[in-house]
C-alpha cells in the first residue's frame, strides 16, 4: 500500500523536535537546558485567563461560526485599525488556530499546483513546508548576515519568474530577530504590485520590538498592496497565550471567505473559550505586555554581548522577537571534545550530549553556519547556557 505522496515530502519542524527532546530530557531528571522554543516563560495575563474562565461559567462552549465569533472578529478589526492604520471589515477576518493554522490557509488560498512562493532565508522551518502542502513550490533567495538577513526589492525582482505567486515577509523575523523598514517595505510593496505578487506578511512578533524601532505593516501603504497582502497575526507571542492557538488573518473579502470554506470542512471553529479569551487580549491592559517585553529586552542585550565576547562565535543584535542566530562559521571543522563540527547539526547534537543545552541548529532556517538561541526563558537559565557553552568550546 502506497501512502501520500504529498505527505512524505513534509519534513518534520526541527524547533519542535528540539523543544520536545528537551522536554523528554527535563522529565527523565536530566539537568538541562533549553533555548529550543519560541514560547514566552510568563504567564497568560489574569484578566485573559478570568475571561476564559467566565466564558465557561457563561457555557459559551459550544460551536461558533467556523471563521470565528463577531465579536472577535471586531477586536480584531480594531486592532489593526489601531495598532497598524488598517481598516477591516469582520467579513475579511479569519481566526484560525493558532498563526500557523492561519498561514497554512493563506497559502491555501492564494496557490495552485506549480505556483511559486518566494521565501528569504534564514526563515522559519515551516513556511516551505506549508508551501509544499499547498502543491506549491517554495523559491528560496538567500540574505546575508551583513545586510542584516534581509533581502532587498532588487532580490525580489530577481527572483520573479512567471510562476510566481506570493512572497513571504516575516517582520520581525523568526529566527533571525531582524525587521524591515518602512522604506524597505514600500520599495518591496512596489515590486509586488507592478508583478501583481501576493504577499503573505508575517506579523506575529509585532509587538516585540527594542530600541525605539516602530512596525510597519505592508498592507497599510495602498489600497493596491492592501488588495494583495494577507495579513497574519495572532495572540501567542504578544500575550503569552502559545497553546490557547488563536491566530487570524486580514486579506480581501474573496481570500478571506476562500479561508472560512475550508475551515469550515477542516476544524470547524477555533476554541469557543480561547476566542473569548483572545477578545479580553486584545481589548484589555497592557502593563504585562509591558513588562515581559522589557524582561525581553534585557535577556537579548545580556545575551548578544556575552557571545560576542567568546572566540569563535559571534551574533548580530536582533532588533525584535526573541532570537539570537549565533554564527558558528569560525568554528566549523574544528574539533570539541575528540568530535569534528562539520555542521550546525554536528554543533547542536554534541553540545547537548555533552553539555546538556538545547539550541536548534540552523540548517532547518537555511542557515547552515548557524545555531539559534530563545531568550524567551529566564535570565538564570541563559547565564547557565552562555557558561556552558564557553566551557564546552574549550573542552
Amino acid at each position: 500500500m502506497i501512502l501520500s505522496e504529498k505527505f512524505s515530502k513534509i519534513n518534520p519542524s526541527s524547533t519542535l523536535a528540539i523543544d520536545s527532546k528537551f522536554k523528554q530530557m527535563k522529565a527523565d531528571g536530566l539537568d538541562v537546558v533549553g533555548f529550543g522554543a519560541g514560547e514566552p516563560d510568563f504567564d497568560t495575563p489574569k484578566h485573559i485567563k478570568d475571561a476564559a474562565i467566565e466564558a465557561i461559567c457563561s457555557n459559551k462552549t459550544r460551536y461558533t461560526p467556523a471563521s470565528g465569533t463577531l465579536e472577535l472578529k471586531a477586536a480584531v478589526c480594531e486592532k489593526f485599525k489601531r495598532d497598524n492604520c488598517l481598516d477591516y471589515e469582520p467579513s475579511q477576518i479569519v481566526v484560525s488556530n493558532g498563526a500557523k493554522h492561519s498561514l497554512v490557509n493563506a497559502f491555501g488560498a492564494v496557490l495552485n499546483p506549480g505556483d511559486e512562493v518566494i521565501v528569504p532565508a534564514p526563515f522559519w522551518v515551516s513556511y516551505p513546508e506549508m508551501i509544499k502542502y499547498n502543491d506549491g513550490v517554495p523559491v528560496i533567495i538567500n540574505t546575508k548576515e551583513e545586510n542584516n538577513f534581509k533581502f532587498t526589492a532588487d532580490d525580489f525582482k530577481s527572483a520573479i519568474t512567471p510562476r510566481t505567486k506570493a512572497i513571504v515577509i516575516n517582520s520581525p523575523s523568526n529566527p533571525t530577530g531582524m525587521m524591515y523598514t518602512e522604506q524597505e517595505l514600500r520599495a518591496i510593496a512596489e515590486v509586488a504590485v507592478e508583478n501583481n505578487i501576493y504577499v503573505i506578511s508575517d506579523e506575529i512578533y509585532e509587538h516585540l520590538l527594542y530600541d525605539g524601532h516602530k512596525h510597519v505593516s505592508i498592507a497599510s501603504f495602498n489600497d493596491e498592496i492592501k488588495e494583495l497582502t494577507i495579513v497574519v497575526n495572532g495572540v501567542s507571542k504578544t500575550y503569552a497565550m502559545t497553546g490557547w492557538r488563536i491566530g487570524f488573518t486580514a486579506s480581501s473579502e474573496k481570500i478571506a471567505k476562500l479561508m472560512g470554506n475550508v475551515q469550515s470542512h477542516t476544524t470547524s471553529n477555533p476554541n469557543s473559550i480561547a476566542q473569548a479569551a483572545t477578545v479580553a487580549a486584545l481589548t484589555g491592559p497592557t502593563e504585562d505586555l509591558e513588562v515581559m517585553k522589557k524582561a525581553f529586552d534585557e535577556r537579548r542585550k545580556y545575551m548578544v554581548e556575552r557571545i560576542n565576547a567568546i572566540e569563535g562565535v559571534s551574533c548580530r543584535m536582533p532588533m525584535g522577537a526573541f532570537y539570537v542566530m549565533m554564527n558558528i562559521s569560525g568554528i566549523l571543522g574544528k574539533t570539541i571534545a575528540g568530535k569534528v563540527i562539520n555542521t550546525a547539526d554536528d554543533f547542536a547534537n554534541l553540545f547537548l550530549e555533552k553539555c546538556l543545552v538545547a539550541v536548534v541548529p540552523g540548517t532547518g532556517f537555511y542557515a547552515p553556519e548557524f545555531v539559534r538561541w530563545s531568550y524567551a526563558t529566564s535570565m538564570e537559565n541563559i547565564k547557565e547556557g552562555i557558561d556552558r557553552l564557553e566551557k564546552f568550546l574549550n573542552m
